[in-house]
């Protein structure tokens, strides 16, 4: 007896195939990635991410106008601090004249609907390249909050409107909600990296950012990459402190963490697609192993069909100029 039923009738063309297709990728759902220097006339290749750029602020201004042309409609902005500026304290990233203040006014002058996002956390402006202030070996939490509260402040001074603390110290979502409030910022969005895991993945943006933390690694602060459950947990209290958005990074090796949230709570999730896996999929590619459109198209589906609101990718210029 013949099954009444055959699943294929709804694969057999491509018409058919794009009519009950169950996820379907749009520029709405990118965040893009930008990273500034200091400079004039700069773009700055990055060795390990092929065809991606530091741009300084004349040429950032020229990128921001090409990717809202293109449907891209909003940015996360990280700064290359220069090596003179950095310290133990992060006193450079609470300068209002400082290069991540400028960025989000050159962008807001640029495209002023570009919604713009803001990477709060001192590595990019520690000496020791890491997220907060350290003393001996220790990476201080509560020291570090208050930096960080007065770091998204100034951020939200200059125009940004979100800030995303990708730091991982506890509490920094209560402080930085009641930092923007009592300084009347109270439509200055939180977008929480509230499961953000100790990674092999980072090293390509660490290359980008010279943020490479110059002893031991994170994993007294990051999330150790064996933990579901903790992530629940990590994203709940970050909601309870004030966080509009939760992001959870790596991508790929983190979609049960995703659907997880997603069975589980009500704010709009964002995944950051990183350096690593951006990279391995150009070095695949350039090896001949992989069809590059192919499998960047199809990891950016499987992130959104494992629950993604927002997607944070190096790939979205690309993927959107395949979908045009």
């Amino acid at each position: 007896m013949y099954p009444l039923r055959r699943h294929r009738r709804l694969r057999q063309s491509q018409a058919i195939r794009h009519l009950v297709r169950e996820t379907i990728l749009t520029p709405s759902d990118f965040l893009v990635p930008l990273f500034v220097v200091e400079g004039k006339g700069v773009q700055e290749a990055i060795p390990s991410m092929p065809g991606y750029f530091r741009y300084s602020l004349d040429l950032l201004e020229k990128e921001v106008k090409t990717l809202w042309s293109m449907g891209l409609c909003g940015v996360l902005v990280f700064v290359k601090v220069p090596d003179h500026l950095k310290d133990n304290a992060g006193t450079e990233a609470l300068n209002p004249k400082g290069l991540m203040q400028r960025a989000v006014q050159t962008i807001k002058a640029a495209c002023p609907e570009m919604l713009v996002m803001t990477d709060v956390a001192l590595d990019p402006y520690s000496s020791y390249g890491h997220d907060g202030i350290v003393e001996g070996t220790e990476i201080l939490n509560d020291e570090t909050v208050e930096v960080l509260a007065e770091m998204a402040l100034s951020h939200a001074q200059a125009g940004a409107d979100f800030v995303a603390p990708s730091d991982m110290m506890d509490g920094r979502i209560l402080s930085i909600r009641e930092a923007l409030e009592e300084a009347d910022y109270t439509h200055t969005g939180i977008m929480s990296y509230s499961a953000k895991y100790a990674s092999a993945f980072y090293g390509p943006f660490r290359d980008a950012l010279d943020s490479a933390p110059g002893f031991g690694d994170k994993k007294t602060y990051q999330m150790d990459s064996a933990n579901r459950f903790e992530a629940l947990e990590e994203a709940q209290a970050d909601i309870d402190e004030g966080a509009d958005i939760i992001m959870v990074k790596p991508g790929i090796c983190y979609l049960d963490i995703v659907r997880e949230l997603k069975n589980e709570i009500d704010v709009p999730i964002a995944v950051y697609q990183v350096s690593g896996e951006y990279a391995m999929i150009k070095a695949a590619a350039e090896k001949g192993w992989l069809d590059h459109d192919a499998v960047m198209m199809e990891q950016l589906l499987a992130i959104k069909r494992a629950g993604a609101n927002i997607i944070a990718s190096y790939f979205a210029k690309e993927a959107v100029a395949l979908m045009g």
